[in-house]
């Protein structure tokens, strides 16, 4: 995959926005193995390689087991190897990403909400959110995955 555009050297000030909402996304209350594992399910959804790479990798560095991780296409099928909030966390992630689709059904809403509190919520959907940016950024200008940088593709 050859990389179409650098689009943070390109506007720089637009890429400093996404990463001020990105660094009070680690500050802002919520586990962070949480957030990147609703940050991983959404660039599956959107089939952002770039930031499968990086959030796979991310959990793997925070100590996720190898058999969640690969789980998480598929967390409805895998039991309580996802907690309840992690559950209704990447619910809410499939329903927002595939808003157009969804409609971000009040069902859907309303166990979101028995999940998380109000600031949670809202912190939560800002990282679904800044997520779908970032994806719709590293498909569009084809930005590369660093496992096939590295591997010379």
């Amino acid at each position: 995959m050859t990389q179409r555009l650098d689009y943070a050297k390109a506007s720089p000030d637009g890429f400093k926005a996404l990463r001020g909402v990105y660094a009070y996304l680690h500050t802002c209350g919520l586990p962070r193995e949480l957030v990147n594992i609703v940050y991983l399910r959404v660039s599956q959804i959107n089939g952002c390689a770039y930031c499968i790479d990086m959030h796979s990798r991310d959990l793997l560095e925070q100590g996720l087991a190898i058999d969640k991780l690969v789980l998480v296409p598929v967390w409805r099928e895998a039991g309580k190897m996802f907690s309840a909030r992690e559950r209704a966390a990447l619910a809410w992630a499939e329903t927002l990403t595939n808003v157009a689709a969804t409609g971000a059904p009040d069902e859907q809403y309303a166990a979101a909400a028995a999940a998380f509190d109000e600031k949670e919520l809202a912190d939560l959907t800002y990282a679904i959110g800044l997520m779908n940016a970032l994806n719709r950024l590293g498909v569009g200008f084809r930005n590369p995955p660093a496992a096939a940088a590295r591997a010379g593709t």
